[in-house]
C-alpha cells in the first residue's frame, strides 16, 4: 500500500485541489480533499478521474474529507452532483472519512441523494479501508 500512504501524506500546502489515486488492483479510488471544497473542485476531480483509463464506475471509493474546513456547496449543487456528475455506479462501495459534524452532514447528503446502499462514514482512513476490503 505504498501508493495509498503516499497519497495520504502528500498535501500541497498551497493547493486545495483534490488529489486522487486509482488502484486498479484493489478496484479502489482514493480521493483526498483540501481545506475547502466546492462544485468546481469536485467537477475537476471527476473530469480527471473519468480521463483515467483504468477507472471503472463499479470501483469502490474512499473520500477523505477530514481536512475540509469549508464546504462551499448549495443544496442545488448537491443535487447536481448526485444526478449529473457522480461517476460511480449505485452499487459501488463508498466510504467517507470525516472528523467534524459538517463533514459528516455533507457525506450523508450525498448518500441520501444517491440512494446509496453501500455507503459508510468513518472517523479514520484505516477503518474505511478495512470496510472497503470486506
Amino acid at each position: 500500500m505504498p501508493a495509498t500512504r503516499a497519497l495520504r501524506r502528500s498535501e500541497a500546502a498551497s493547493s486545495d485541489a483534490p488529489g486522487f489515486l486509482v488502484d486498479a488492483e484493489r478496484r479502489l479510488v482514493i480521493v483526498r480533499f483540501g481545506t475547502k471544497v466546492g462544485l468546481a473542485d469536485i467537477a475537476a476531480y471527476i473530469k480527471k478521474l473519468l480521463a483515467n483509463p483504468v477507472f471503472r464506475p463499479d470501483f469502490s471509493e474512499i473520500a477523505e474529507l477530514s481536512n475540509v474546513e469549508k464546504i462551499e456547496l448549495e443544496a442545488e449543487e448537491f443535487i447536481k452532483l448526485a444526478d449529473d456528475v457522480d461517476p460511480f455506479s449505485i452499487e459501488a462501495k463508498r466510504a467517507f472519512v470525516v472528523r467534524s459534524s459538517a463533514q459528516a452532514h455533507a457525506a450523508r447528503m450525498h448518500k441520501a441523494l444517491r440512494a446509496q446502499r453501500n455507503f459508510a462514514i468513518f472517523r479514520s482512513f484505516e477503518e474505511a479501508e478495512r470496510w472497503i476490503a470486506t
